[in-house]
């Protein structure tokens, strides 16, 4: 009998920061920004409420329209998987970091008045997946990507 396996990310939530695209020395786009999600129960008639911060990235074509459309404060849908990467710091010690990189992204805030009209680019599937057979993953780390400006 086969095993089966899933590694799923849905979140709906707000930016906490506009988006920083950049492109790796291939020339692929990737953005990088934080969504927040809010939490909230009752414990003996006190409301209480936390709230956990998902770092999030997007490739090629969908990193392109994540850095283009969205904004700090903004309510999005985000669907991908999530992805632990490890890395040596300058001292030597092993660093960790957890993403979700996500295959789709919806903006669920409504448009504001006075916005420009910019209609939504219209996304393929195939164009917004990734593919790691560029890019070597284990050893990528974001902070040292070209920015994109």
């Amino acid at each position: 009998m086969a095993s089966r396996n899933l590694n799923k990310v849905i979140l709906i939530g707000n930016l906490t920061r506009d988006p920083e695209l950049r492109f790796t020395p291939q020339g692929n786009a990737v953005a990088s920004f934080v969504v927040a999600t809010n939490r909230e129960w009752t414990v003996q008639g006190e409301r209480k409420q936390t709230v956990d911060f998902h770092n999030i990235v997007a490739w090629n074509k969908l990193g392109e329209i994540c850095g283009q459309l969205l904004k700090k404060g903004i309510k999005v849908y985000v669907e991908g998987r999530l992805q632990t990467r490890d890395w040596m710091d300058k001292d030597g010690k092993k660093k960790y970091k957890t993403e979700v990189i996500i295959e789709d992204m919806i903006i669920l805030s409504p448009k504001r008045d006075g916005q420009d009209e910019e209609p939504m680019p219209e996304v393929e599937q195939e164009s917004v997946e990734h593919t790691d057979q560029d890019i070597d993953l284990d050893n990528l780390n974001l902070d040292d990507l070209d920015s994109a400006n």
